[in-house]
């Protein structure tokens, strides 16, 4: 811990100064992204260390009763300081006022009161005494002597064994002999393998390493010989081997994924998760993904694709590309793609790519949030960014990028929160670089190269199985504006394929509801790969045996300028229930990702409401659930709150709402949140006049409502695009529809 000395101010307080960063930095030197020049700390484990700096606090030789006034150096606001605090019980504090009104985000002086209440100094303010023993209850660190294990002299004399069994250890089987350690004495060593017994535990040493017995009788194990090189992994695809692979590169992913979690600002990403993490070749054919969001695993392959084919003359080590545009692989403009490639050692070639996509708060656009419902044109929706280099040759361009974001027409409202989210999915790719390079190392480039490829081909085959059982069908999906989604499924037996005929669907909208193709594939993916019953990764293999039909300008094939905020989240819901009532295998889910934004000048906030799941041939509906395209979760209430002037008074099921058949479509919900000073709010959903269909005589769900509550009680219902200006005291409230039911009740 950084600190300065404790000094005697007078009038028998004492001041001590802390640096709280380079505190956490000491105990978590891995833990650290650089934002602004500064340093940003995850929030879980800065609650955390604020109960080892309190005891910390408790070590120094403070007289009971005494001041102890600290200078807290953070780049967190003093309410998430005295937030902190009291989660650890401690609710004794001021700060300085003046300086917080100033720069509430650099200087919190905090007053700790070390003593009981009568001895606490005259004008200190309290709330609940400290005392020594409260920091003794805390954990058992009382001021004093260290006291450490005696070290004793021994003659190193390793004793004979007690016995001899026979072992299998490192492939082979080893007669081995059992030692007692209360025999052996310091300085004694047993080579491996051997097995060493105590009273309360075993220690196993395994071949090629040694057991030492220190002066202070602590055992050490270290390795003596050098490991010996086991048999070859070969390049041809071995059952047990393609498991080992697909679990790997699904870990990688998941790994970007907690890196990114857990360093990213916004709420959309740190607590909705509104993010996905994935591992491509060095063609940009998806490898493996982490269960995160479907809209963005499916789409994001022709992202890669674009800076491939754009970059391939002037690619080097070090670049990173980011991407939203939703003509060259982007869903929507807040769905921004981080691209990094992976190189070889000595920089010649690119093996790999990883890519982390995040939704951000606001990227411009007409309304906070970036999810302007009137939308007619994708300048309306934010800042495009095609094809962008972020990162050059290692060096972040953040004055180019800042520069970006807030150019054109509708610049992005707190592009400084944009960079730190984009320095966080830049984090999220380099450890999945990292964990490639030491995939290399174990297994070999050959190796590795040919399992990507396997696992591609295994894929490949689970989805013409599912295609074996399939039979044709097709289905007109209506969407509440007149506009339609038609698909025909054509299943070829002889090729084990299908195709999939989007013919007829409605030409390009009029307003925001295309979905750009990249958008439609990964709906068809996510359908297909619902259906492949085992664990595999979703990859590119899964798209092989199908063959996707979409016409021309038609609102699934939008071209530029043409907007598409809703086709991401709305549209694509749509073609999956659409899909899966042409294979006739389930019911619509709610049909909507019921998104909201609300925000001014100050804050941006965007979320999406579970709703009820369709009903199956042989289960119910799942009720207040995220369905299909999207998989976010709802922000935690008291991290709402604490983050912006909202209070979210209701949030229930909505009993009744689900479909009902032979099994029953899921309930939606009922969420209501009122806000504490101006906003302006969007809504942007569907089926709130054409209700979530049934299959086979399940009867439909509930549509979906909107209202707006103003604060004399007036209530207005809105439709499923809208936009609201809010003043304190006025609600929103929110009906997600249910899902449809399946077979007659």
């Amino acid at each position: 811990m950084a600190n300065g000395p404790v000094e005697d101010i007078g009038d028998g307080a004492q001041s001590l100064t802390i640096d709280c960063i380079a505190y956490h930095a000491a105990l978590h030197p891995d833990d650290i992204a650089i934002v602004d020049n500064g340093r940003k700390i995850t929030y879980a484990r800065f609650y955390r260390d604020i109960g080892k700096f309190i005891r910390a606090v408790g070590e120094f030789d403070l007289d009971p009763g005494s001041r102890v006034a600290i200078e807290w150096m953070s780049l967190y606001p003093h309410w998430l300081l005295v937030l902190a605090f009291e989660r650890h019980g401690v609710v004794t504090q001021t700060y300085n006022r003046e300086v917080a009104a100033t720069d509430p985000a650099r200087l919190v002086v905090m007053d700790l009161i070390i003593g009981t209440e009568g001895s606490l100094p005259a004008g200190a303010a309290r709330v609940q005494p400290i005392t020594r023993e409260w920091f003794d209850a805390v954990e058992a660190m009382a001021p004093g002597d260290v006291i450490d294990d005696p070290a004793t002299d021994g003659a190193g004399n390793t004793p004979d064994p007690v016995a001899e069994v026979l072992s299998w250890m490192d492939g082979a089987e080893y007669t081995t002999g059992v030692y007692d350690r209360d025999a052996m004495t310091p300085g004694a060593t047993v080579n491996g393998p051997a097995i060493i017994r105590e009273a309360t535990s075993t220690t196993v040493v395994e071949p090629g390493w040694q057991a030492e017995l220190t002066a202070k009788r602590h055992m050490v194990v270290r390795r003596v010989e050098a490991r010996r090189d086991s048999r070859a992994i070969g390049t041809e695809a071995d059952p047990v081997m393609m498991e080992i692979f697909n679990n790997l590169f699904m870990n990688i992913a998941e790994q970007m994924g907690v890196v990114l979690e857990r360093t990213a600002y916004s709420v959309n990403i740190k607590e909705r998760l509104d993010f996905s993490c994935a591992v491509f070749d060095a063609a940009g054919e998806l490898i493996a993904n982490a269960p995160h969001m479907p809209v963005h695993l499916g789409s994001m392959s022709e992202s890669i694709k674009t800076v491939v084919r754009e970059n391939a003359d002037t690619m080097k080590p070090g670049d990173v590309y980011m991407l939203n545009a939703p003509y060259n692989g982007g869903t929507h403009l807040p769905d921004v793609t981080v691209i990094a490639p992976v190189y070889s050692d000595d920089g010649s070639e690119v093996l790999f790519y990883t890519a982390a996509r995040g939704h951000h708060a606001d990227i411009g656009g007409k309304t906070p949030g970036s999810m302007p419902p009137d939308a007619t044109t994708v300048e309306e929706e934010g800042v495009l960014l095609d094809n962008v280099l972020l990162v050059d040759g290692g060096r972040l361009l953040e004055q180019e990028t800042v520069a970006l974001l807030r150019s054109g027409r509708y610049p992005a409202r707190n592009p400084h929160q944009n960079m730190a989210d984009l320095a966080a999915q830049i984090a999220a790719c380099e450890k999945g670089a990292q964990e490639l390079r030491r995939m290399v190392v174990d297994f070999g480039l050959p190796v590795v190269k040919a399992y990507m490829g396997h696992v591609q081909d295994n894929a490949e085959e689970s989805v013409r199985r599912v295609i074996d059982v399939l039979h044709d069908g097709e289905f007109t999906y209506p969407m509440d504006d007149g506009s339609v989604i038609k698909v025909k499924v054509s299943i070829d037996r002889a090729e084990r394929s299908a195709t999939i005929d989007f013919t007829g669907t409605s030409e390009t909208h009029p307003t925001n509801y295309n979905a750009p193709t990249a958008v439609a594939y990964a709906a068809v993916l996510y359908v297909f790969r619902c259906l492949v019953d085992s664990e595999i990764p979703l990859n590119g293999g899964c798209l092989k045996p199908l063959n996707v039909i979409i016409p021309q300008r038609s609102m699934l094939r939008p071209v530029y300028p043409a907007a598409v905020v809703a086709g991401n989240v709305e549209t694509s819901q749509c073609i999956t229930d659409c899909l899966f009532g042409a294979l006739g295998v389930m019911a619509a889910a709610q049909g909507t990702m019921n998104n909201i934004t609300f925000g001014n000048d100050r804050y941006q906030y965007y979320e999406t409401i579970c709703g009820g799941a369709g009903a199956g041939p042989d289960f119910d509906g799942t009720s207040a659930v995220h369905t299909h395209m999207t998989n976010t979760r709802l922000t935690d209430p008291e991290v709402l709150e604490f983050r912006y002037p909202v209070i979210l008074e209701d949030f229930h099921v909505r009993k009744g709402s689900g479909g009902k058949g032979a099994h029953s479509g899921g309930d939606g919900t009922v969420r209501k949140i009122r806000f504490r000073e101006a906003m302006t709010a969007s809504f942007l959903s569907s089926h709130r006049k054409v209700a979530p269909f049934g299959l086979e005589g399940g009867e439909d769900g509930a549509v979906g409502r909107n209202f707006v509550e103003r604060a004399n009680g007036d209530t207005e219902q809105r439709p499923g695009w809208a936009i609201a200006d809010l003043e304190a005291g006025d609600a929103i409230i929110i009906e997600s529809p249910g899902g449809g039911g399946f077979g007659k009740a």
